[in-house]
C-alpha cells in the first residue's frame, strides 16, 4: 500500500508538471497566437514567454511554473506523507522538462524546482534564490543562467545534507530526513540533463528563476 501511495504521488506530480503554462498563456494573449516552442529561444518557459508575450504574461507563467512544483508536493504529501511530497516534487520537475503531451519537449525545470524547494525545503528557499540571482549578475560570465543554476544547485544539495544531519527546523516543510537530499539530487540531475541538451543544441542562455 505504501508503494502504491508513492506511485500515486509521483504520477500526480508528473501530470501537474506537464501542464503547459507558457502555451496556455500564449492562447490567452489577445491577437495573434505565438508558439513559444518555435519562436524566440524555443523554450516554453517564463523567460521566453516574457520576451514573446509581454511582461505580465511572462510573470504569470513564472508563478504558474513555481506553483506546479509547490502544489505537486502538497498533494504528494497528502497521498503518501513526507516521502510522497519529495517524490511528487521530483516528478513535477520531470513532467515540466519532459511532458509526454508534447513528445517530451518541455522547459528547463528551474521555476518548477523552486516550487519544490519552497515546499519541501522552505527554510532554505530565500537563500537559494538570493544566491542564484547574485551569481547570475556577476559581470563577464559567458552563460550566467547556467552558472547560477549550477552554483545554486550545489549549494541546495549541500544545505539539504546539513539540515538532515543536524535536524534543523524547516518551517512548514517536512522534517529533514535522508529523502530531502536524495530528492534534491534527483531534481538536479533532471535539470542538468536539460542543460546538456541545451548546450548540445547550442541554444541561447536565459536568465531564469533560480532552481
Amino acid at each position: 500500500m505504501r508503494l502504491l501511495r508513492l506511485l500515486s504521488a509521483s504520477a500526480t506530480g508528473y501530470l501537474l508538471g506537464t501542464v503547459p503554462s507558457a502555451d496556455i498563456a500564449s492562447r490567452l494573449r489577445a491577437g495573434r497566437l505565438v508558439d513559444v516552442r518555435s519562436a524566440g529561444t524555443g523554450n516554453p518557459g517564463a523567460t521566453n514567454a516574457r520576451r514573446l508575450l509581454g511582461r505580465r504574461l511572462g510573470y504569470a507563467v513564472l508563478v504558474a511554473d513555481v506553483a506546479k512544483g509547490f502544489v505537486a508536493c502538497g498533494l504528494g504529501r497528502r497521498l503518501a506523507g513526507d516521502t510522497g511530497a519529495h517524490a511528487a516534487g521530483v516528478a513535477a520537475v520531470v513532467g515540466h522538462c519532459y511532458p509526454f503531451w508534447t513528445r517530451f519537449r518541455g522547459g528547463k525545470g528551474v521555476a518548477t524546482s523552486f516550487g519544490q524547494c519552497l515546499y519541501t525545503f522552505p527554510a532554505y528557499a530565500p537563500f537559494d534564490i538570493a544566491l542564484a540571482m547574485t551569481v547570475a549578475r556577476i559581470p563577464g560570465l559567458r552563460r550566467p543562467a547556467l552558472t547560477s543554476v549550477a552554483v545554486s544547485s550545489g549549494a541546495w544539495l549541500w544545505a539539504s545534507v546539513q539540515w538532515w544531519k543536524r535536524g534543523l527546523p524547516n518551517l512548514w516543510g517536512p522534517r529533514p530526513t535522508g529523502a530531502l537530499p536524495l530528492a534534491n539530487a534527483a531534481t538536479v540531475l533532471v535539470i542538468a540533463s536539460k542543460a546538456v541538451l541545451m548546450l548540445l543544441r547550442a541554444e541561447p542562455d536565459e536568465l531564469a528563476l533560480p532552481r
